[in-house]
């Protein structure tokens, strides 16, 4: 099953590299928040290719994908659907919102109203709605793929505590080296490549290849090293909220994916170290006094990291 799983991602990250150019290890991500049923917070600048990503993934696996722009006159109903009145079956009739999809593109997130981010904490964390006392599950698979500009507040409401929780990371795409940005250049000379991207894989099997994710060995060592780490933060002197249980459960599944998508049965301490950063780093909130002496939570987390050992199981005879 893991040598299928990496088969599945490597047509997806071959497929998607037509459009999106040495982003490699942000594809992983999102592939990983997938097969871990979590949602994704894509942080950047505008530009950088959040919304292209987010098309091509969808475009590779063949899966329905649709794109919402968050504005602040934005209403739940706008996201999770409406009932509307027939006059001549008098009966009202169920319009679905964009929310019922496989992959949604929350386009600037937080310009919408806390009352409008809230109409979608149940659709991240169940899978449903609950509208005028029914309750409609969502398509499989579903991910949230939220966007953010982390320079610009004006007109903002910041996302609360509670909802970055149920991201399971939180991305950053970066500008893209110089010589990709030349082939990016040269690459839609004639057009935008994202029109002709093709379906590759069939993105309905993603549901079954989660067992391999869930049959990945993560050894009782590195148990201790993730436990290790998430309760440091929660005891870190500059920190006012360390990560949640929510967190280290993310870290472990995260790492059983990523192990899976390299083609491993197993995880190593890289896999782990790798995905600390963008799993913990949106959960932790830093003291203002720590703020006032530049304390990053980057920084945080890489000096938790150094300061813990993984101690790895000595082999048995």
């Amino acid at each position: 099953m893991v040598s299928d799983l990496n088969t599945f991602a490597s047509a997806i990250f071959a497929n998607v590299e037509r459009v999106i150019i040495g982003k490699r290890a942000q594809m992983e991500l999102i592939l990983v928040a997938m097969l871990c049923q979590g949602h994704v917070l894509l942080e950047d600048v505008p530009g950088t290719g959040k919304t292209m990503l987010a098309r091509s993934v969808a475009a590779s696996m063949g899966i329905d994908f649709k794109r919402l722009q968050c504005t602040p006159d934005l209403l739940p109903n706008d996201i999770v659907g409406v009932h509307i009145f027939l006059p001549n079956e008098s009966r009202f009739e169920f319009q679905a919102g964009p929310v019922f999809t496989n992959i949604l593109l929350c386009d600037e997130i937080n310009r919408a109203t806390p009352r409008t981010q809230s109409a979608l904490l149940e659709a991240m964390q169940e899978r449903q709605i609950s509208l005028a006392g029914e309750t409609r599950p969502l398509p499989q698979p579903f991910l949230v793929l939220a966007t953010q500009n982390p320079i610009e507040y004006e007109g903002t409401f910041p996302l609360p505590e509670a909802q970055l929780d149920r991201f399971l990371v939180r991305i950053n795409m970066g500008y893209p080296e110089l010589e990709d940005e030349r082939e990016m250049l040269r690459g839609q000379r004639q057009g935008h490549p994202v029109e002709g991207l093709k379906q590759v894989v069939d993105g309905t099997v993603l549901t079954a290849l989660r067992q391999a994710v869930a049959d990945v060995h993560l050894d009782a060592s590195l148990e201790d090293y993730i436990l290790k780490i998430v309760s440091r933060t929660r005891a870190h002197p500059d920190l006012a909220l360390g990560a949640s249980p929510r967190g280290s459960l993310a870290l472990y599944k995260a790492s059983q994916a990523l192990a899976a998508l390299n083609n491993r049965d197993y995880v190593i301490p890289d896999d782990i170290k790798q995905l600390i950063p963008p799993v913990l780093g949106h959960r932790l909130i830093l003291k203002p006094e720590g703020q006032l002496r530049g304390r990053t939570t980057a920084r945080v987390l890489q000096g938790v990291m150094d300061g813990v050992d993984i101690e790895l199981d000595e082999p048995t005879d």
